[in-house]
């Protein structure tokens, strides 16, 4: 005969038969999430998926991150360069070609299509127009074919990517001009990824910002509200309310009294300093490189012993905002003696003697300022000069795809001004880490330099493809906001007008 149960001992069992399913469950759950990070990790510090061009992985690949160890070093130091685990790649070793370089994965050089861009046509007095070029003929544009306007130099340059992401677009349309192929003009704002906006907005706040006595209205600020004015009449703009556009803003105090009625577009920005997350985000916005002022050093056959300065910084050391830690390490460091730590400026051969201190430097600090950022970081690059960034809240170029841990030390503020603890980590650090971070700098400088013609790696397409990883993420929320268009109260299929900025993403 079949044991019977009271009601109160079958509940018991229930619960208990529940209690035991539900355990089983969660360790399958968390058995699957074990095989799938596992499965996804990689000891690259470049996430090579994302990266389209074979030649340009296959260069950065070539260093071997399995030969980078764990030091000495306590782990709450904030120092994320120096604690790469490497048992798990010996775990997951990467294969390697029969020239002993490490594989990167395989690319077909047309498996990606070039992101498409509609440029509008802006009157000469919002980009070359403000480098004192006039047009000549009906023609907006400078003819790449005969005289490439000069950008000016000294500081103006760290934040000139406005100009090289111009030109770059212009020459895609010209024959014999190489090209490197991550991004070109399209004439039918139809078939475009983006629109982009060509306004030298960093050259119009450096030149343009001051109020002369006979104005009201600076020239910079004139020529944002007649941009404004433009940009909102487009039907390219009407279209999705301005989300598929692209603008710069580079230098932090450019469109400043414009971007609050611009902020569904896509800025490419310095950092976030100066912004609300409503109005500009890591989600929605790329960061882009400064260029750097100091010169290259190129032929670099230095090696840790014969840079004799410990640690490098030059320049503004009493700064608003979030630059305190800038004069409380100025009086911690002043006086040692393999410290260099003094304050700077462009004037008399700033920008020499820069160069040759950040060149015989082991390490270089980079310091949050009046802003996260500073062109100091891709200055030290270009030294080969490993980056020592305290900047809580710093936002950095493709980290999406470039891990800044392989050749820059990052120490939080709070334990950078403590007495003796940047000292100590640093010395800590020896020869062959240091050697690592060095080589991983000269691998990577590239991804950090302008030119013109841009060249397949360079800062210009690496901007290039950060853009176009923003696109998918921007279709799906138009997709989703479409939803119900054909169905509303708007005319062709346009998105409704919002009033004032909302948390978009």
């Amino acid at each position: 005969m079949a044991e019977k149960h009271s009601p109160s001992s079958l509940g018991i069992i229930c619960r208990k038969s529940m209690l035991c399913f539900f355990l089983f469950a969660s360790s399958l759950f968390m058995l699957s999430w074990y095989f799938v990070l596992h499965s996804t990790s990689s000891s690259g510090f470049i996430d090579l998926s994302l990266l389209p061009r074979p030649k340009f992985t296959s260069v950065i690949g070539n260093g071997n991150s399995s030969s980078w160890n764990r030091k000495d070093v306590e782990p709450s130091i904030g120092n994320r360069a120096i604690l790469v685990d490497n048992e798990e790649q010996e775990e997951n070793p990467q294969k390697k070609d029969d020239l002993g370089g490490v594989k990167c994965s395989s690319f077909d050089n047309n498996s990606r299509q070039p992101l498409k861009i509609f440029m509008y046509d802006l009157p000469s007095e919002f980009h070359f127009g403000l480098l004192d070029w006039k047009p000549q003929g009906d023609s907006v544009w400078p003819d790449l074919r005969t005289k490439v306007p000069e950008y000016p130099g000294g500081l103006n340059l760290q934040h000139s990517i406005e100009y090289w992401l111009t030109l770059d677009l212009l020459a895609s349309e010209v024959p014999g001009i190489p090209k490197a192929g991550s991004a070109v003009r399209v004439q039918n704002s139809s078939e475009a990824d983006v629109i982009f906006v060509p306004f030298f907005s960093s050259l119009s706040y450096n030149r343009y910002s001051k109020v002369n006595p006979q104005q009201n209205k600076s020239k910079d600020k004139l020529l944002q509200e007649k941009l404004l004015k433009f940009l909102t009449s487009q039907k390219e703009w009407k279209r999705y309310g301005g989300r598929d556009h692209v603008i710069l803003a580079h230098h932090p105090n450019s469109m400043l009294d414009s971007r609050v009625k611009l902020w569904p577009a896509i800025f490419i920005l310095a950092d976030f300093g100066r912004y609300p997350p409503n109005i500009a985000n890591v989600g929605k916005d790329v960061i882009a490189p400064y260029k750097h002022v100091i010169r290259s050093y190129v032929n670099d056959s230095s090696d840790f012993d014969s840079r004799p300065t410990l640690l490098y910084f030059q320049g503004a050391i009493y700064r608003k905002d979030g630059g305190f830690a800038r004069q409380e390490l100025f009086y911690l460091l002043k006086d040692e003696k393999d410290v260099h730590f003094q304050f700077g400026s462009v004037q008399k051969d700033g920008v020499g003697k820069a160069s040759q201190g950040m060149h015989s430097s082991k390490f270089c600090l980079n310091i949050a300022g009046d802003t996260p950022s500073s062109n100091r970081l891709f200055d030290a690059i270009a030294s080969h000069c490993v980056p020592v960034i305290i900047s809580d809240d710093i936002e950095l170029p493709y980290e999406d795809v470039l891990d800044y841990s392989q050749f820059c030390i990052f120490v939080r503020t709070s334990d950078a001004v403590r007495e003796k603890f940047l000292l100590n980590l640093i010395r800590s650090i020896e020869k062959d880490e240091w050697t690592r971070m060095w080589q991983r700098l000269k691998e990577v400088e590239n991804l950090f330099e302008f030119q013109y013609p841009s060249r397949e790696g360079d800062a210009v397409q690496m901007i290039w493809q950060a853009v176009a990883r923003k696109v998918p993420a921007m279709r799906l929320k138009l997709n989703k906001l479409r939803r119900f268009s054909r169905f509303g109260t708007q005319k062709d299929g346009e998105l409704r007008k919002i009033p004032s900025p909302g948390n978009f993403w």
